[in-house]
């Protein structure tokens, strides 16, 4: 079939939803689907990507927040984009300004809205959770909630990745959920990766002994990450115990975060790392990978270290909490850097190698059932 991804999410220089087109390409060309990425760009132009599949950039305003993101500003364009590709199925990627320019394009395919942004997770709960409960926030913010609902009403589908988001989307009245988590790339991480004396240098970068615990945070730079609460909770633990941790990624807050560890030398903030290659490896001569975030959809980086052997500490909503099935693995109370601090003391006691467990999930499982979600509606929409 013919899938067009509208996709505003998507940038060269982008994060865990870059990685997820890449995959998506891939997995297109090797079951026959035909797939078009529409994503903003500096200019207009196609970038083919072979076997049918190919990313169409329109030319878009830089996002004014993070310069690498562009934002789609002009809905006769994106529609006549759309009317060129002439899809079968049509899919957004934001809940925002791009699902109503979907929602209002006047082509007859089925539409799949998929939710890579918890919005109220990420922004509202986070602002006003110490003083108001959820309920009393969704009530104030109801105005987003209509329009999450005005979206289900002209949207086949709203796909989520955690059954937590889906929970709390079809709780507020939403009729189209389904529950399709994602996965890692096949053959990229493992805990065979392992490797002592990578550890042992990153260990002796972050000023300690083999004996200590390295944690590995891995993500965007962004103030819903809350990489202040886990570089304090890493601080506080390190008072008591070897504690040293990696901080890998990149954007705008970095250099809030560079003076937050100001000259501590167990803490280490290395900027993005673009060889996956590299990057699993360090995944896997991790002691842990620890998160701040309570807003994630998913979360990949979870996923990866998982993936990697490493226990995870996380926050016990969110994307990350359903990563957090092994037994060494640690959920804190979602914002408490204190507790968070606790469950890094209590996985310093453990031996070092200690594994996370269970099956990992496939990127490739993702695709198939979003992909036969999209054959099925548009048999749906065909047969109405």
């Amino acid at each position: 079939m013919k899938i067009v991804d509208v996709n505003a999410f998507y940038a060269p220089q982008g994060g865990g939803v870059r990685t997820y087109v890449e995959r998506k390409l891939l997995a297109a060309r090797q079951t026959g689907h035909d797939l078009t990425v529409i994503a903003p760009g500096e200019n207009d132009r196609i970038e083919e990507r072979g076997a049918g599949t190919r990313i169409r950039w329109i030319a878009a305003p830089a996002f004014p927040l993070d310069r690498k993101y562009r934002y789609f500003d002009d809905a006769a364009r994106l529609h006549a984009a759309l009317d060129e590709e002439r899809p079968d199925l049509v899919e957004a990627s934001s809940p925002w300004r791009s699902a109503r320019f979907v929602a209002d394009w006047p082509g007859a395919a089925p539409r799949a809205l998929i939710m890579h942004a918890d919005p109220l997770s990420a922004y509202a709960y986070r602002w006003f959770g110490r003083v108001a409960s959820r309920p009393t926030i969704d009530r104030y913010f109801n105005a987003y909630w209509r329009h999450l609902l005005a979206l289900d009403r002209r949207f086949d589908l709203i796909v989520s990745a955690s059954q937590g988001l889906s929970q709390r989307l079809s709780d507020g009245g939403l009729g189209h959920v389904t529950t399709i988590p994602m996965g890692v790339e096949p053959g990229q991480f493992s805990s065979a990766l392992r490797d002592p004396a990578l550890r042992a240098t990153l260990l002796a970068e972050c000023g300690l002994s083999p004996g200590g615990l390295l944690l590995i945070g891995l993500g965007r730079l962004a103030a819903e990450k809350r990489w202040p609460l886990v570089i304090e909770a890493a601080m506080a633990a390190g008072c008591r115990a070897e504690i040293g941790l990696i901080l890998i990624g990149e954007g705008n807050d970095a250099p809030r975060l560079g003076r937050l560890v100001g000259e501590n030398p167990h803490v280490k903030l290395t900027g993005a790392i673009r060889d996956r290659a590299l990057l699993a490896r360090i995944l896997a001569s991790g002691d842990a990978l620890i998160h701040g975030c309570e807003a994630e959809t998913f979360c990949i980086a979870a996923a990866e270290a998982r993936a990697s052997g490493l226990p995870l500490i996380v926050p016990d909503q969110g994307g990350a909490a359903d990563q957090a099935t092994g037994p060494y693995d640690r959920r804190y109370r979602a914002a408490s850097a204190k507790h968070a601090a606790r469950c890094i003391l209590e996985l310093s006691a453990l031996p070092r190698g200690a594994a996370s467990s269970g099956p990992q999930r496939l990127m490739d499982s993702h695709f198939a059932e979003l992909f036969a979600a999209y054959e099925a509606a548009a048999l749906r929409r065909l047969a109405a």
